[in-house]
């Protein structure tokens, strides 16, 4: 009587036999985004004259697992990507003076075993994968197994290659702010589809109806989102980081949208609006959004080449300082406030004014201080500024009108040899506008 076990398909001769016939040979050329091969050797050629004879060793790294054996997506490590222009899970990419050798898995065909047998690789399983061949004429560079990979046993990765490629990464060149001009683009008009569902979300889909929305739509335009949306209806506004998304979306409250797209290459936006859900903020409402909005214009005039990067920052909390006291909601001057002692200001307002943007939704995370916060801005940047007010509805020294008010605004830009391109800018940004674009968006 048999055991009930199932027999394992590569002992049966049969099997293996048949399905290593009658296949065709599909279309395996590798799916590059346009320009990204070429961007990356002269990505490269700057890395050999920030580390001459150094070699660098750069890998892909690997989905995590999300449950048992599902895993989720793979989302390719930023500095590989700079230096390849290849997403590809598990490659290695050693990289000296300008030139790189990539060490990548090679796909399993018909007639291999690994073809109906391997979950990861078999071509049965995940379609059609170029050779390592056709990734080396794609690529332009020396292609080999990954199993060919031996560690050279030099320093050439670690902190310090992390933070030279980081400080790097900041100065965007044309290639990279081409996408970065897409990704907002493509966020410009998620905002305009989400919109469009405000009433399905009225109606019983709540907050996480528009960030389906919002997702879906990244997804079908780019990878999808660049970090995890942000959708956050009344209450939930002021909380920094609302990605649970799980709330009502109710007439008369304010919606706050924080999303950006990420293209097919990888780099992101990152863009904020508040919307009245109603088309109309109440008298509270916009008492709070014309404050930011101020702060936000005095922090976009500070975006200048030679100016330091904490002007916008510095510009834009003052101005939300002097509002705030104006309002009687700081316990002492406003000097008292802005000093480096006082930040009584930041009670409303605890996170920063901005950051770089690129690869990664804060870009060059492993510079030094003194390369980031503490440099000057310079033509190629691309960065944030979001100022926002955040008056959570349990906070007792806020009066009751503006309980669980939560507004900001985010744009992204482009610094150039003579200021600033808001590149973001197809948004409005005063109360008005936002009330007529949210208007015009509904279904």
């Amino acid at each position: 009587m048999a055991d009930g076990k199932l027999p394992k398909l590569i002992d049966i001769p049969a099997f293996t036999e048949y399905i290593a016939q009658g296949w065709d040979s599909p279309a395996r050329t590798p799916d590059l985004v346009p320009g990204a091969a070429q961007a990356a050797a002269a990505h490269r050629a700057r890395l050999a004259e920030a580390l001459p004879g150094r070699t660098v060793v750069v890998k892909a790294g690997h989905a995590p697992a999300r449950s048992n054996d599902t895993a989720y997506d793979f989302r390719v490590d930023s500095d590989f990507y700079w230096l390849t222009g290849c997403a590809v899970e598990h490659a290695v990419a050693v990289v000296r003076d300008g030139a790189a050798t990539l060490y990548l898995p090679p796909p399993a065909r018909p007639g291999e075993t690994g073809f109906f047998a391997d979950a990861a690789y078999g071509e049965l399983w995940v379609g059609p994968s170029p050779s390592l061949a056709e990734w080396s004429a794609a690529l332009g560079v020396e292609v080999l197994p990954l199993n060919d990979f031996t560690d050279p046993g030099t320093p050439g990765s670690g902190d310090d290659v992390g933070r030279v490629l980081a400080e790097l990464r900041m100065i965007k060149d044309e290639w990279e702010v081409g996408q970065l001009r897409e990704a907002v683009d493509r966020t410009v008009e998620g905002f305009a589809a989400v919109l469009a569902e405000l009433p399905a979300a009225v109606a019983g889909g709540g907050e996480r109806w528009l960030q389906g929305t919002f997702d879906r739509y990244a997804r079908t335009y780019g990878n999808g989102p660049g970090y995890a949306s942000i959708v956050g209806s009344g209450p939930h506004a002021p909380t920094l980081h609302w990605v649970r998304c799980d709330g009502p979306v109710r007439e008369g409250e304010v919606l706050l949208l924080d999303m950006g797209v990420e293209t097919r290459s990888h780099y992101t936006a990152d863009v904020t609006r508040t919307f009245p859900v109603s088309g109309a903020f109440t008298p509270a409402q916009r008492q709070v959004h014309d404050l930011v909005e101020r702060a936000h214009r005095a922090g976009l005039a500070e975006v200048v080449p030679g100016r330091p990067f904490t002007a916008f920052h510095h510009a834009a909390m003052e101005v939300i300082a002097r509002g705030l006291h104006d309002w009687g909601l700081l316990p002492v001057s406003v000097d008292e406030a802005l000093s480096d002692t006082g930040q009584h200001h930041r009670r409303y307002l605890i996170c920063g004014i901005g950051h770089h943007l690129g690869l990664d939704v804060h870009d060059c995370a492993r510079s030094r201080p003194e390369a980031y916060h503490g440099a000057v801005m310079t033509p190629g940047m691309v960065l944030t500024v979001e100022p926002g007010l955040y008056f959570h509805a349990h906070d007792r020294t806020v009066p009751p009108e503006l309980r669980g008010i939560g507004v900001r605004i985010e744009d992204d830009l482009l610094v150039t040899a003579d200021g600033a391109q808001n590149l973001s800018a197809a948004l409005p940004l005063d109360a008005s506008g936002l009330e007529n674009w949210t208007k015009e968006n509904h279904r």
